[in-house]
């Protein structure tokens, strides 16, 4: 469904939005610049964070790379010690990936960070403002995931000329 709105305030929520997105690219090159990883693992160790244990084959798929390159970052990963592999409880043949304790204190050291980013929030609105990011963050990854699957509808612009595809 395609939402039409149009006017200076939708604008503005737009600029912000990507304001936001720049916000928390240029925090994530930081952050893995300070605990020594790449972009890539701190961005598998917020997958984990957020969706809790994972399948590599799941991974992959969240952070958009081969199946091939998931087994590689997760080896890295478990070289740090900063996640690592168990049996799937039901599944002999698959296996989940899990945060150590030392992926836990990465995932520690950024909290106060991203606290830090809600100060202006009031605590009566703290709620309601965790529901609009998590909103907004759901809407966002389905389109990005619609597009990189090529079944989102809207063509893609370069130069404002539909790009063949």
């Amino acid at each position: 469904m395609r939402v039409s709105r149009n006017g200076e305030e939708v604008e503005e929520a737009i600029r912000n939005l990507r304001a936001m997105i720049l916000a928390g690219e240029r925090y994530r090159q930081v952050l893995a610049e300070r605990v020594g990883l790449g972009v890539t693992e701190t961005q598998a160790i917020s997958y984990l964070t957020v969706f809790g244990d994972r399948g590599q084959t799941d991974l992959a798929a969240d952070l958009g790379i081969t199946s091939g390159s998931s087994t590689a970052l997760v080896d890295r990963l478990e070289r740090r010690g900063i996640a690592e592999r168990y049996a799937h409880p039901s599944d002999r043949r698959r296996a989940l990936v899990r945060l150590t304790p030392k992926g836990l204190d990465v995932v520690r050291a950024s909290h106060d960070w991203l606290l830090a980013a809600l100060a202006d929030v009031p605590d009566e609105r703290l709620a309601d403002a965790a529901a609009l990011l998590r909103s907004v963050a759901d809407r966002l990854d389905g389109q990005s995931r619609r597009m990189a699957a090529g079944t989102d509808l809207a063509p893609a612009l370069v130069d404002g000329e539909p790009v063949a595809g």
